[in-house]
């Protein structure tokens, strides 16, 4: 039993003496399945308080010879399985924190001779007749070990990128780093001693230099998780089921902290989640992990189009990103789609697959947003909020003329930044005229179900507006009349959809005619059924 090989099980004892644990140990189950494999290289990333380590000491615990760990795990999922026991603490395990040892080395340039000479040292106390002291590269002495023991390994390294995102990290030491990478799991040596290695830690492989000393790796990222997902964060079966155990509404706690589009799964961070439930608190938790002093040097970065796609997804819309061009670092970033990319896998933007669109996940990262733009007082945003707040006056008041002029005031001042040439466009200009009302309301619910059509806004005010602002259903149409939006309102009977709503409903029924650019809007109460 050592520190980082063979280490005991108590760093995920501490997770399971936590008043709130999930239970994952379906990620073990997966990583059985690909033992001894070409599967069996993992890369699984994820933004900070998503249960990295988390995930990492429980793979530890399952798998190291220096455990005992039946007792742990028995009555958790993996101990269903039929080969629970076949693979619990038979292996030997290295186990390392990159940021622990960053943290705790005199010289950043010697870090990877302290990973080498820390793992190196254990590794002869467990096997002193098998390789000297003359052995000093890891990789060497794990295959050693290999070819006499027949004993093959399980790497497991959290926080791996710690080297490749700091900027401020040297040259030397970043082609260091790769390089032990590279020796320890590249090329045909490596699949001889290997018979797992799980790497956590916020980025994907860097797509230049450590692609070559990793591109053997699976990745499941916050782009595509594949069939890691639902071990990323506190899935909504999860989240709902901690509701009812801890007396909070689940649809609050939703709305707060819902987002993450993981394959199919609906994915919330953890540790937001467990805030909530046992501090009975809806506010953003995120702060207390990561500071939006973090996110605010990439939104202020002079590319084309990146402040308007905040702003836009400040109103609650989805932006097209290219993902492909992020190199999975925080040097080579030169557009907005890395920009935006690298805001995903940090954590501060959800993103679609399907659709290819990032936007802001939950209530939580758009205050969190919303503060990081403000603390830099982006004349666009301030522009921006106080034409977007007479909008939302002259709609509360129904004052059709005055919401058609503001509409096509922020159309006209900002046509250079938010090109429309079709419906969606307008969607798109609709939803950032709209920015003021985020403060009000919650994100607006596109293209809802109705019984007949779909209504194409629909803004519901939080609980604690209720009284004082109405919820809104808004209609577009294209090169029509604002008469003809109202009416499609009515005949498709769109307020159904939120007839349970207690409170009051306007209609809003807004045109666009693109020969003369002229806005017209409509707006009536909607009389309940009694």
């Amino acid at each position: 039993m050592g520190r980082f090989v063979n280490p005991d099980n108590s760093a995920f004892q501490v997770a399971l003496n936590s008043k709130i644990y999930v239970d994952k140990t379906g990620l073990i189950e997966y990583t059985n399945s690909v033992l001894d494999t070409t599967d069996a290289y993992i890369c699984n990333s994820r933004p900070r308080r998503f249960g990295k380590s988390y995930a990492a000491n429980m793979l530890a615990a399952y798998y190291s010879k220096g455990a005992d760990s039946e007792k742990m795990f028995s009555g958790l999922q993996i101990s269903k399985e039929a080969d629970f026991r076949e693979h619990l603490n038979k292996y030997d395990v290295i186990h390392i924190d990159i940021q622990w040892f960053l943290a705790n080395c005199e010289d950043v340039d010697n870090v990877v001779t302290l990973i080498t000479d820390s793992v190196l040292s254990e590794l002869r106390e467990i096997y002193p007749d098998i390789f000297t002291w003359e052995v000093s590269r890891l990789p060497d002495a794990l295959s050693i070990v290999r070819e006499k023991t027949g004993q093959k390994f399980i790497i497991i390294i959290d926080e791996w990128d710690v080297l490749i995102r700091d900027a401020a990290t040297n040259g030397k030491v970043q082609e260091a780093y790769i390089n032990f990478l590279r020796g320890m799991f590249k090329g045909t040596e490596p699949t001889k001693y290997i018979q797992l290695a799980y790497l956590t830690g916020i980025l994907p492989v860097k797509k230049e230099k450590t692609q070559s000393a990793l591109n053997n790796f699976d990745e499941f990222t916050m782009l595509s998780a594949s069939n890691l997902a639902p071990y990323i964060g506190f899935t909504e079966d999860e989240v709902e089921k901690l509701s009812k155990e801890y007396h909070q509404d689940f649809d609050k706690v939703k709305r707060w902290y819902d987002g993450y589009l993981l394959k199919d799964y609906q994915i919330y961070n953890p540790r937001a989640v467990v805030g909530v439930m046992l501090k009975g608190e809806f506010k953003s938790y995120w702060s207390e992990t990561a500071s939006y002093e973090a996110v605010t040097p990439l939104i202020n970065m002079n590319y084309d189009g990146l402040k308007t796609a905040i702003i836009e997804m400040l109103s609650g819309a989805n932006v097209k990103v290219d993902t492909a061009t992020f190199k999975n670092d925080t040097v080579n970033i030169h557009s907005k789609d890395d920009v935006l990319t690298y805001m995903i896998h940090l954590g501060y933007l959800g993103y679609d697959q399907y659709t290819k669109t990032a936007f802001i996940p939950n209530e939580e990262i758009r205050q969190e947003l919303t503060v990081a733009v403000e603390s830099r007082s982006w004349n666009e945003m301030l522009m921006f909020q106080q034409e977007s707040e007479r909008l939302l006056d002259a709609t509360l008041d129904m004052d059709g003329v005055m919401v058609g002029t503001q509409i096509e005031k922020i159309h006209n001042e900002y046509i250079s930044v938010i090109q429309y040439h079709n419906e969606n466009s307008l969607s798109s200009v609709l939803t950032i005229a709209y920015l003021s009302a985020m403060q009000y309301y919650f994100k607006p619910i596109r293209e809802l179900p109705t019984g007949r059509g779909f209504a194409d806004f629909v803004y519901i005010p939080k609980p604690e507006y209720k009284a004082d602002y109405p919820a809104l259903i808004v209609e577009l149409k294209w090169n029509q009349n604002a008469q003809t939006a109202m009416q499609q309102i009515k005949n498709k009977k769109y307020p159904t959809a939120i007839e349970n709503y207690t409170g009051d409903i306007l209609l809003v029924g807004i045109s666009y005619d693109k020969n003369c650019k002229e806005h017209q809007c409509l707006i009536e109460k909607y009389e309940k059924e009694s």
